[in-house]
């Protein structure tokens, strides 16, 4: 008797019992013998623990193609690639869910030594080791993928620090501008005619104002 579930109503009950069904087949050709309960729990356990290594590899094929993505990705729309990113790491933290309960709950069977049948410690013993092997694979998985993601989210911030240094530039330098015009825009000073020679004398203040704003963010290197 084996027991499947909580599942969700979306995965097909043959991908639930893949493992039970995928013995049992070994068992009705003749090509297994289990001489024990315990025997075929091992092998049922063994076989979804060599499916989630499988997995993990084939979730180690998208990582690395993924990360090429990143290191040829302009950037111009990054939520797309933000997205897949983190639901990449959310199925290999899935998995690694997964392996680490199993490890734990055999590792604690193998210290209970009296309980189990004879024979079965080794057994168990090799059920801990691969579902550890299958952690530590997502484990690795995990990282690389972090290091991928830090990457493009400290690029794109790189960008939008540089697209803001750029916009502060106009704004600084049209501020001396706007602060006296709106000085000779208020009702201060009134003229009852142009005065040409007064406006040539604005507009060269207002000139050299920008261009000491504009060399001195030069200086520091905004532009």
């Amino acid at each position: 008797m084996t027991v499947h579930g909580p599942t969700d109503p979306a995965v097909p009950p043959e991908m639930v019992r893949r493992e039970v069904l995928h013995v049992a087949a070994r068992i009705e050709t003749g090509r297994f013998r289990p001489d024990t309960p315990f025997d075929l729990s091992y092998r049922i356990t063994s076989a979804a623990a060599t499916r989630q290594e499988a997995l993990v590899s084939e979730l180690a094929i998208e990582v690395s193609a993924l990360e090429m993505r990143v290191m040829k990705d302009p950037g111009r729309k990054p939520e797309a690639l933000l997205e897949e990113l983190f639901s990449l790491r959310h199925r290999l933290l899935t998995v690694r869910t997964m392996a680490a309960q199993g490890r734990e709950a055999y590792a604690r069977m193998a210290k209970l030594t009296h309980l189990l049948p004879s024979g079965g410690g080794p057994l168990v013993e090799d059920l801990v080791d691969q579902f550890e092997r299958v952690r530590g694979l997502c484990d690795g998985e995990e990282e690389f993928l972090h290091g991928a993601l830090d990457i493009y989210q400290s690029r794109t911030e790189t960008k939008m620090n540089y697209a803001m240094e750029r916009l502060a530039v106009p704004a600084v330098v049209t501020l001396p501008i706007t602060a006296l015009a709106s000085v000779y825009g208020t009702n201060v000073i009134v003229n009852s005619r142009t005065d040409f020679p007064h406006v040539a004398v604005v507009l060269l203040v207002m000139a050299a104002m920008s261009a000491t704003l504009l060399r001195w963010a030069k200086r520091q290197g905004w532009w």
